[in-house]
This record gives C-alpha cells, sequence and structure tokens, in this order.
C-alpha cells in the first residue's frame, strides 16, 4: 500500500474523520482510523461503535491498493504539524506505516484492517433529502438544550419528527426546551419519530456546509445515515421513547414582555456575575414598561439592573437559571423577544418576533 497526496487535500476530512474517535477506548483498534486505498481514492473511517464517519479523498495520481489502520490521533498531529504545502507519502512497510514529506520521516504502529470493527446495518425505512443549511441551522437553534449523561437516557440526543413536508427537531433537558421545524419535501412516512445521540448530533453538525448542497439521510430501524458530499455519516439511533414535547409547551400564558435581544443579553450576563455559582439564579420582576433583573449569593452580595421592555399588565415576579435565559438568546437570530408568561410557577415560552418556526421553553426556578 502506498500513496502520495498534498497536506492541504488530507487535513480537513482527517481532523473530522478523527474527531469520531475517543481518546479513551476499550479495543486498541477503536483508537485508530482505517486507511483503504484503492485506484485513485483515499477513503478514512474512523467509529466508536456508536458513530462512523467515512471520508473519501480524490488521489492525483492511483495509489498501491491497500487496507490499514493507523492511530488517528498521532496520524493527524503529525499531518498538523507539516507545512501547509507539503506533500505527503504514506508507504506501508510490514506492518509500520512510514510517512515521508520533505526531509521529515515518521513511522508509525498498525493494526490490520480485518480488526476494524463496522456499524452494522439495519434495513431501511425511508430517506430523505434536506438542504444542508437546513439541518444545520435546525442543530444550532436546538442542539444546546440536549441533556448531558442523564439517566433518562432518551434525553441525552435530539428528537427529529417527520411530518408532512416539515422536519422538526427537538431538544430537552428536563429543565429547558427548544423546537425548531424546516419545510422540505418528505417522501417518508408521515409522522415518524428517531432519536439521534448527542455525538451523533454534534458529529453530524460538523459535516454540514451553509451553502445549497443536500445531504440524504437514510434512516434504517436502528441506524441514520447522512450521505453529504464525499462523507458518509452513520450514527445508531437512541433506543427510547421521547416526551410528548407538545405537552411541555405552555399555552394560555396571558402576560407578553417583548425585548431587545441584545439589549437584554447584556444585562442577564452582568447580573449573573453576583448569582449563586451552582443554581445560577436570577429574579425578574416585571411592572409597566420595565423589566428589573436581580440576583445575590450565598456571600451577601447583591445585583440589580432595570431595563426598559414593552410589558403592560400585572406585576410579575418569577425565578430563572440565568444560564438558559443566556442559551435562548444567543441562538435567536431576531433582535426582538417575546417571553409569554402567565404565572410565577408556570414556565416561559420564548421566541424571537421574526421567527415563528423556533420556541423555547424554560421552567421557573424558586427564589
Amino acid at each position: 500500500m502506498k500513496f502520495v497526496i498534498s497536506r492541504e487535500a488530507l487535513i480537513k476530512p482527517l481532523q473530522l474523520v478523527a474527531g469520531v474517535v475517543e481518546r479513551r477506548q476499550t479495543l486498541p483498534v477503536l483508537s485508530n482510523i482505517l486507511l483503504v486505498a484503492e485506484g485513485d481514492q483515499l477513503s478514512m473511517t474512523g467509529t466508536d461503535l456508536e458513530v462512523e464517519l467515512v471520508g473519501r479523498v480524490q488521489l492525483d495520481e492511483p495509489a498501491e491498493a491497500g487496507s490499514i489502520t493507523v492511530p488517528a490521533r498521532k496520524l493527524m498531529d503529525i499531518c498538523k504539524s507539516l507545512p501547509d504545502t507539503a506533500q505527503i507519502e504514506l508507504t506501508l512497510t510490514g506492518q509500520k506505516m512510514v510517512i515521508k514529506a520533505g526531509r521529515s520521516r515518521f513511522t508509525l504502529s498498525t493494526l490490520p484492517a480485518a480488526e476494524f470493527p463496522n456499524v452494522e446495518d439495519s434495513p431501511e425505512s425511508f430517506e430523505l433529502n434536506v438542504l444542508q443549511s437546513q439541518l444545520r441551522h435546525l442543530i444550532d437553534q436546538t442542539g444546546f438544550s440536549m441533556a448531558q449523561q442523564d439517566v433518562r437516557y432518551y434525553l441525552n440526543g435530539m428528537l427529529l419528527e417527520i411530518t408532512e413536508n416539515s422536519l422538526r427537531a427537538v431538544s430537552t433537558d428536563g429543565h429547558r426546551l427548544a423546537t425548531s421545524v424546516a419545510e422540505v419535501d418528505t417522501n417518508g412516512p408521515a409522522n415518524s419519530q428517531f432519536i439521534v445521540p448527542r455525538k451523533g448530533i454534534l458529529e453530524l453538525a460538523r459535516l454540514l456546509q451553509s451553502g445549497d448542497d443536500q445531504v440524504k439521510l437514510v434512516v434504517g430501524a436502528n441506524h441514520i445515515r447522512a450521505h453529504a458530499g464525499d462523507y458518509t455519516f452513520t450514527s445508531k439511533l437512541v433506543d427510547g421513547k421521547f416526551p410528548d414535547y407538545q405537552r411541555v409547551i405552555p399555552q394560555g400564558g396571558d402576560k407578553f414582555m417583548l425585548g431587545t435581544r441584545q439589549e437584554l443579553r447584556q444585562v442577564f450576563s452582568r447580573i449573573a456575575i453576583l448569582s449563586n455559582e451552582k443554581y445560577r439564579g436570577v429574579r425578574l420582576s416585571l411592572t409597566n414598561g420595565y423589566l428589573q433583573v436581580m440576583a445575590n449569593n450565598p456571600e451577601q452580595e447583591e445585583a440589580e439592573e432595570t431595563v426598559a421592555v414593552d410589558y403592560e399588565g400585572d406585576t410579575l415576579e418569577i425565578g430563572f437559571n440565568v444560564n438558559y435565559l443566556l442559551d435562548v438568546l444567543s441562538i435567536v437570530s431576531s433582535e426582538v423577544v417575546r417571553f409569554t408568561l402567565s404565572d410565577s410557577n408556570s414556565s416561559a415560552l420564548i421566541e424571537g418576533l421574526d421567527d415563528a418556526n423556533s420556541i423555547y421553553v424554560v421552567m421557573p426556578m424558586r427564589m
């Protein structure tokens, strides 16, 4: 096995594929990526048994065919350290991979390609074509609400729901919820739902471009596969039932506050400095035309600030985790945001005034 490739052509796909590989592995071969050279194409595969990513690169000249696995992190670090214009020659000599570039020479240990695991296939249920930019936008708008290592394992991921002519993303960690919807041409079964694990969502987002290129999603009983340009991404699906998100979205709120997103974000950031480091609570007090934001901490330190908002109605005091509010205000694209509230014990519904496709729910805190 032998091939020559420019650093420029190798570095991006190598970084994406190596990103899937976990640093700590139970099987030594899972620390490696699989290299397969055939004709004028090189394919690279990384996996952690949950998620698999295959990247393909065109070679300038045909390779001596072969396949082998090499340490992902070391190969990536070597390539990153070489000059931008380097031509890299990789040659398999016995059980070692020899890497040459200019006057540099590296020898890496290898493991046989036969030991490299495949993410097993499940029968295809349906497929769906979406613009990469649309799917990326859905993930960006909702990904921050996914749980991390929650015992309710079905929350450690994102629900993708296909209805007639729309694709919806929903995530929740039990304290907040984010959902966004995009219009797409669906030819799959309407009202199908599946949960993609957190790592799968994060790796998929890294792949997706912002242009008009399409990504083909192939959904099976246990897996989702995405074909995007020169990459094929596969992830296991979470086997569980996602909560009924429609029931979580508060209905019938009768108090509406409109505020400037950037101004609210700055006020919350300042007041958060003196909030309790563990609970991150801030108290919001709404009166006609004004919002007062207050925080204190166990050291008896206090912060408060008043900001002009568009609000008419009864006085309302309610507490929130300030980080949850800041996360929403960081992601909303509208310059004006609307808070819909009913009382101090009910969740807030937050949405951008110009964006009817994304809504956010934040549960209140007892202060």
